[in-house]
């Protein structure tokens, strides 16, 4: 009985049917609603499954707030005398661990890549299976960007102080420090398309990184528009920390939002968005490759009634 119930658990029900080619959204925002409507209680197993490599950096991230948090405020509520140093450490000690927990995360995140993707463009996806296949296939290439993301902050807090206090005295360090920045910022939105990249396509690492560099940059504002929407509920969090709610409960809901549903809900928000960008920069140009799955289209009418033509001769 468990193990049946497991099994319709991450694997889902047979029996149901997919939709009619009259069925199709005729957009990419209809298709986001309608296969986040279809898709959402799976969203919240699949998160589940997620949040096992993702617990380590989560506890570092909880453990470090909660410690600049009420490590800095004294007896009296009002700030300690050193606050400044105290807050250098704490965020210091938090990057520090979060390297390595953020690298492990690379190993999974081509598992929910794949899924997500499948799901964002109305295709199948077994949940455990297809998961561990694409973990299987690309955990190297995942483990590879995801050390890279969490040595990043580390890298950039610590030269933001070291070039600016080289800068006091000599001006001319100021580019240094801007640039450590500006590769950041770069990676950041580089990221967003990476793993969608990874379990997408075949491609060497080198390539990986270039295509997703140049999808960034070709796309910027939709990449900062969709790495800001990423951090909607963090600022919602610091909204209601600083105005109306306990800062403690808080970082504690924020937690929860993640432990249930956040991951898995940004990597289907990116997928729906990377699905439009690669039939439009990648698809379109590759012979007899796939574009707008998921979507009824024009083209596909005019193909369907040449196929019908074909059956009648």
């Amino acid at each position: 009985m468990f193990g049946k119930f497991m099994n319709n658990y991450y694997y889902g029900k047979s029996g149901k049917g997919d939709y009619t080619k009259e069925d199709l959204p005729t957009t990419r925002w209809q298709l986001f609603w309608e296969m986040l409507r279809v898709r959402f209680a799976n969203l919240f197993r699949l998160n589940l499954l997620y949040m096992i490599i993702w617990l380590p950096a989560m506890l570092v991230m909880v453990l470090g707030a909660l410690s600049i948090l009420t490590g800095l405020l004294g007896e009296d509520g009002n700030l300690v005398a050193n606050a400044y140093e105290l807050l250098h450490a704490y965020v210091q000690s938090t990057l520090l661990w979060l390297i390595p927990a953020i690298a492990i995360t690379g190993i999974a995140t081509p598992g929910i890549a794949y899924v997500t993707r499948n799901w964002s463009r109305d295709e199948h996806a077994f949940l455990w299976s297809d998961f561990k296949d694409a973990v299987k296939e690309n955990w190297k290439q995942g483990l590879l960007v995801s050390l890279v993301t969490g040595f990043l902050p580390m890298a950039i807090y610590v030269g933001w102080f070291f070039y600016g206090d080289m800068a006091a005295s000599n001006p001319i360090m100021i580019i240094p420090q801007v640039l450590l920045v500006m590769i950041g910022l770069v990676w950041s939105l580089a990221v967003t398309y990476m793993y969608p990249l990874m379990v997408s396509y075949k491609l060497k690492m080198k390539d990986l990184l270039r295509n997703a560099l140049l999808l960034a940059i070709a796309r910027l504002p939709q990449s900062v528009g969709i790495r800001l929407l990423h951090c909607v509920p963090m600022a919602i969090a610091l909204l209601l920390a600083f105005f109306l709610v306990n800062s403690v409960y808080c970082v504690l809901g924020l937690f929860g939002y993640y432990f249930l549903l956040g991951f898995s809900l940004s990597r289907f928000v990116t997928a729906s968005y990377t699905n439009a960008v690669f039939d439009k920069y990648i698809n379109s140009r590759i012979e007899g490759a796939v574009v707008n799955r998921g979507l009824n289209t024009e083209a596909d009418d005019d193909f369907d009634e040449e196929d019908e033509q074909e059956e009648q001769e």
